[in-house]
C-alpha cells in the first residue's frame, strides 16, 4: 500500500490538497488504513489521468466527473467484451450460441 507522502513524491504537480478534495469528489477512491487513505499502483496511474486531464487536455472541475464516469465505462465494456470473447473461445461450436446465452444470464 501506498501512502500520502509517497503519492505526492511519485505524482509530480500533486499537492495535498489538491489530492485530498479529488478523493472527496470520489475522482480516485483509495482504500483506508485508519483515518489515512492508502492507494495502489492504479490510483496512481488514475492520478496522472487526471492531471493529463485538467493540465493537457483542460478538462475543467464541471466536466472532469463526466469524463471519469465515461472512462470507467469504457474500461468495464472492455473487462465485459473481454469475459464474452473467452466464454466464446471456450464453449464447443454447437455449445457456443446456447452456453453463452446461459453465462451471460447468470451473471
Amino acid at each position: 500500500m501506498i501512502t500520502v507522502t509517497t503519492v505526492l513524491q511519485q505524482v509530480r504537480g500533486l499537492d495535498e490538497q489538491t489530492l485530498r478534495r479529488w478523493i472527496a469528489q470520489d475522482w480516485v477512491r483509495p482504500a483506508r488504513r485508519g483515518e489515512n487513505p492508502v492507494f495502489e499502483e492504479i490510483d496512481i496511474a488514475r492520478l496522472h489521468l487526471i492531471l493529463e486531464l485538467r493540465d493537457q487536455m483542460e478538462v475543467g472541475e464541471t466536466a472532469m466527473p463526466v469524463v471519469l464516469s465515461l472512462l470507467d465505462q469504457l474500461h468495464a465494456s472492455r473487462r465485459h467484451m473481454r469475459r464474452l470473447c473467452e466464454m466464446l473461445d471456450a464453449a464447443g461450436p454447437e455449445d457456443k450460441v446456447h452456453d453463452i446465452l446461459g453465462r451471460l444470464g447468470g451473471r
